[in-house]
């Protein structure tokens, strides 16, 4: 199983992120939430500080490319195996620069990878 940080957590049920969180731990894969508000889904803390999460494999973005800005570093130095640049946070700049560190880019949907087998 693929430990994966969501950024960009809600605890509202129509966002994907909050689909997201719910959809990976369904499928056994240890969920990191984290957001702007703290709050829950399910058994998962949705985190609201940049904490330095140990063995992250992948990292899927739920913020638009703006915002990410403020989270290149932070990203790079939890060093995951993989990025997932969902539907609308297509980020070439990030995802050049995480391709630089040896990083994994993918430009996909993360409900639909877990739906599919191919996450």
């Amino acid at each position: 199983m693929k430990k994966t940080l969501v950024i960009g957590a809600s605890e509202k049920p129509h966002r994907y992120s909050y689909k997201a969180v719910k959809l990976l731990n369904k499928h056994q894969h240890e969920v990191v939430a984290f957001g702007t508000r703290k709050g829950k889904i399910d058994d998962i803390n949705i985190e609201i500080e940049k904490k330095d999460f140990q063995n992250i494999h992948t990292i899927t973005l739920y913020i638009n490319p703006e915002r990410q800005k403020d989270y290149y570093q932070y990203i790079l130095d939890l060093k995951p195996q993989r990025i997932i640049f969902n539907p609308g946070t297509e980020n070439n700049e990030l995802a050049e620069i995480a391709q630089k560190n040896n990083i994994e880019t993918v430009f996909n949907c993360t409900l639909v990878m877990l739906n599919s087998g191919i996450f």
